[in-house]
């Protein structure tokens, strides 16, 4: 069997081939532009996400437990939103886990313990991850078993994510790679036109929420970062088609205005994944010819750290982007 194309191959083959999500250069030029005027805002690098994300300690293995529990946060109705209030702030969505996982510490619960996690019953983590209202988060029995999976991996390879991820070295395309072949839940494939591809949204978040800290902690430097694409998930997506980036067809806007439920795997779902990657890598592209044309210079920014820009942005206008639809997959993909 044939290994899947990488996640900017993947995004490349699906965007040449998309029947119903395109890449739309007018957009895409849109946003190199205004990215070309942050250039100098810490917005765009890996420290000034961190600032974006306060709950965010430098701490390994709590990024491990959060990325290893990072999807499917959408609610099943807007008004019913999971909620967790954290030293007087109330977060919806990412940051529910965030400030869950956060406050168990705090309590005294061992959650970053990997022998504590990989055994730990499905009735504590229920009670880590309880809402402050009805609504729970949802998913419950599948992030107890990814977690569990997860926290017995690393066990088998030095008890720590640090000493996991050792393995591969200080290179961004071997750690992604030696994440997907050990833990199964990271393994975000689908098949597309024949195909076998990926998008490895959360095995590559990992990966830059670990360049994160290291460049935080001024420790070693990750070679090969930009090998990362952006991380295809709901959210951006959205905000790539309110940019004009991105343009679905009137049928899969019309669906997912209805409200339409997609498999994890179904086409329209992975070309939406699929054109969201090669709109940020044609953005990148772009936006790197603007600095080399204007500055003279040779442009530093990733598409993960595009990535760590738009998801804040589209979070922070959310209603301003209210029109336009996200799509809906329950998997513990993204």
């Amino acid at each position: 069997m044939e290994p899947p194309l990488f996640p900017r191959e993947s995004g490349q083959f699906i965007a040449e081939r998309s029947r119903d999500v395109f890449v739309e250069e007018e957009g895409v030029q849109k946003v190199a532009e205004m990215l070309y005027s942050l250039r100098h805002s810490d917005d765009l690098t890996a420290s000034g996400w961190k600032k974006a994300n306060p709950l965010a300690p430098q701490a390994l293995n709590w990024v491990f437990v959060v990325d290893t529990m990072n999807f499917s946060f959408w609610p099943e109705e807007e008004t019913q939103q999971c909620e967790v209030t954290y030293k007087g702030t109330t977060y919806t969505g990412y940051m529910t886990l965030c400030a869950a996982i956060t406050r168990a510490m705090e309590e005294g619960i061992p959650i970053t313990d990997p022998k504590y996690f990989s055994q730990m019953s499905v009735e504590k983590l229920a009670h880590v991850l309880r809402s402050d209202n009805k609504t729970p988060m949802p998913m419950l029995q599948e992030r107890h078993q990814v977690l569990t999976e997860g926290g017995r991996v690393l066990l088998e390879h030095g008890g720590s994510f640090r000493s996991f991820i050792s393995r591969a070295g200080n290179d961004a395309q071997k750690m992604v790679e030696l994440i997907v072949e050990k833990i199964p839940s990271y393994r975000d494939e689908a098949t597309y036109e024949g195909k076998r591809i990926s998008f490895y949204k959360r095995a590559q978040i990992l990966v830059a929420d670990f360049w994160g800290i290291m460049e935080a902690r001024g420790e070693e430097d990750i070679i090969d970062i930009d090998w990362l694409t952006m991380f295809a998930d709901y959210r951006v997506p959205q905000v790539l088609v309110y940019f004009g980036a991105l343009r679905y067809s009137g049928a899969l806007m019309q669906a997912l205005k209805n409200g339409e439920l997609l498999s994890s795997g179904d086409r329209r779902e992975v070309e939406i994944r699929g054109c969201s990657i090669w709109s940020v890598e044609r953005i990148k592209d772009r936006l790197c010819k603007l600095v080399q044309e204007k500055d003279g210079q040779t442009c530093n920014i990733n598409s993960a750290i595009i990535d760590f820009y738009l998801w804040p942005y589209a979070k922070q206008h959310h209603k301003e982007m209210a029109h336009i639809p996200i799509h809906h997959t329950r998997c513990v993909y993204y």
